[in-house]
Order: C-alpha cells, then structure tokens, then sequence
C-alpha cells in the first residue's frame, strides 16, 4: 500500500472524530495508552451478529454498543443482545469520557418506541437495556419517550424484563416520577465517576443531583432495583471510590457495576491507569461488603453488560434475603 494511502486514511478518521465531537476539537492531544493483554476483545464476526445488526438497521435504531464504541459489542451481538439508545444519536452536553455524537439534536421521532419495541420482539430478548443520550432541550428532558418505550416493549413482548439507564434529566421536575410510572424493573443511573472529577470529565452534571435521582427512584418505586455504575482510570483514588459506594447504600442503590475506563480519542480525557484484574475483584469485595445485592467488577464491565443474567442473580439475591 502506498504511504499516501495511510496518511489520508489517518485524516480522514480524525475528520469524522471532530465531526462527532466539534466541542473537542481545539482540545491538545493526548496519547492514548496501549491496552493490556486483559482488555483485548475479538473482532466482531459471525452469521449471529450479522443478524443482531439487521434488525437494528431494518428498524432505524441507533445503539449505545455503537455510538459510545463498547468493547463488547462483539460478544453481546453474537448473543443477540443489543442496548438501545433512544432518543436519537446526538446529545446535549459533551462529557469528556464519552463517544456519543454531540451537538444540536433533531426532532424525537415518534414512532421510535414501537419501532424498538418490534426489535426487542424479533430478538427474542428476555431482558433489554434501554439507554438514551441527554436531551436538555426537551422539557421533560425525554422522559415521556422513555415511559412510553417501556409501554411499547410490554405490549409487544410481556414476557420481557426492562431496564432503563436514564439521563440526570437536569433537574426537570415531574421527569423521574413519569419514568418510575412505567415501572421498570430495573433503573439505572450511573454516576460515573467520583465528586472531584466532575468538572473536567462530567461538567454538565452534579454529583448529588445524581444521587438524589437514584435515592427518589427508589421512593417511588420501593420494591423496584435501583443500579449505578463507575469508571476507574480517570485519576481517582481508591478512597473516593469507597466514599461513592457509600454514598450510594445510603441512597438505596441495589446493584453496583465499575469498568475500565478506555479512551474514545485523543481528544477525550486522558487514562491516567489501568487497573488491574485483582484491584477489580478487590472492588468488589469491597462493595459486596457494604450491602450491595449485587455487583460486576471487571475491567470489561459495562452497565448493560450481561444484564439479563445478572437481573436474574439480583432477583435471586433479594429472595434469599427474604
């Protein structure tokens, strides 16, 4: 291949990169870390993903293994399991951590709710994750779209479980009282990362704002699983991680998942480290320690990871605490 070829293979990637993220782009590089050995994933393939992508673009959905570049797209696809991201591809804010296109957004579509749940039908899903990006230029910042989803998904598939990862909806009074109105089974709300770090990684947000969205889904819906999640390598110490565990039994949170953070660009927030295999498990023996029915601790943890089987472990963990 010719040099020239690379360079402007080269270009061409960073154009898109600064396409997708125009608030980045006056950003300085930096280096992004090589990965190891205990992140390396296979690269999708195979006659089930092939099929799991079909669906999703016969029914003009857009998806968080996607948009935010998940790792594990590979394995989930091959079983079929993707995580929808609901109302549209392009969010509000511009966290340093993530992937997802930023900018204005369009118009919601309002057939989307069915059209997922039509997808989640001809997957066969027993249980769905059902994501979105922030839409602070909606007055109920989505929330309406969300309960309606919900809806639409146990119409067409009773026998499926749903979880919702909501947005902090910013404040928008009434927003998580219309979400917990549909009952999901699970909500989720991640804080992502420790009080220090929010202005550099999440500006957008508020730490205890966040916290107050999990502990008042858990008032409105007692007998429902409330979850949160972290990234680790970002720069916080092992302390500020047991303080927001803490914090989050305090507010009732029931499930607990922390990942490696992996750096999208090089104009996202720099790694600071890899954790390792066996801090992870020490991270959760911590949590499990503190009360939490359940947590996933693993480099390659992310919130939708594995989620049907680990609903099924929290079910049978509040059983078995009578």
């Amino acid at each position: 291949m010719h040099p020239m070829t690379i360079v402007v293979d080269q270009n061409e990637k960073e154009r898109r990169a600064a396409q997708r993220h125009p608030e980045k782009a006056h950003r300085p590089d930096s280096a992004v870390l090589r990965k190891p050995e205990w992140i390396r994933v296979k690269a999708p393939v195979g006659r089930e993903y092939s099929q799991t992508e079909t669906i999703v673009r016969e029914h003009g959905l857009h998806t968080v293994c996607e948009e935010a570049g998940c790792p594990n797209i590979g394995e989930c696809w091959t079983h079929r399991h993707a995580t929808m991201m609901i109302l549209g591809d392009t969010c509000t804010r511009a966290c340093a951590f993530c992937n997802v296109k930023t900018g204005l957004p369009g118009a919601l579509d309002p057939d989307e709710p069915q059209h997922v749940a039509e997808a989640v039908e001809r997957l066969g899903l027993k249980h769905v994750v059902v994501t979105s990006v922030d839409r602070d230029d909606l007055p109920d910042g989505g929330a309406r779209h969300f309960a309606d989803t919900i809806n639409a998904i146990r119409a067409a598939s009773p026998g499926t479980t749903v979880e919702v990862l909501t947005p902090d909806f910013r404040g928008k009074a009434g927003s998580i009282e219309i979400v917990m109105g549909a009952r999901p089974d699970v909500f989720n709300h991640n804080l992502e990362t420790v009080p220090r770090l929010y202005l550099s990684i999440r500006p957008g947000a508020r730490y205890y704002a966040s916290l107050r969205l999990l502990d008042r889904a858990k008032e409105l819906v007692p007998d429902g699983f409330t979850k949160s999640g972290l990234m680790v390598g970002l720069g916080e110490s092992r302390e500020e991680i047991m303080q927001v565990m803490d914090d989050l039994r305090v507010a009732g949170v029931d499930f607990l998942t922390i990942g490696q953070y992996l750096q999208p660009t090089r104009k996202h927030a720099p790694l600071d480290r890899f954790w390792s295999p066996d801090e992870f498990k020490a991270l959760e023996a911590t949590a499990r320690a503190k009360g939490f029915l359940m947590v996933s601790a693993t480099p390659l943890t992310r919130s939708s990871y594995h989620a049907d089987s680990d609903f099924a472990q929290l079910k049978a963990a509040r059983t078995s605490q009578g």
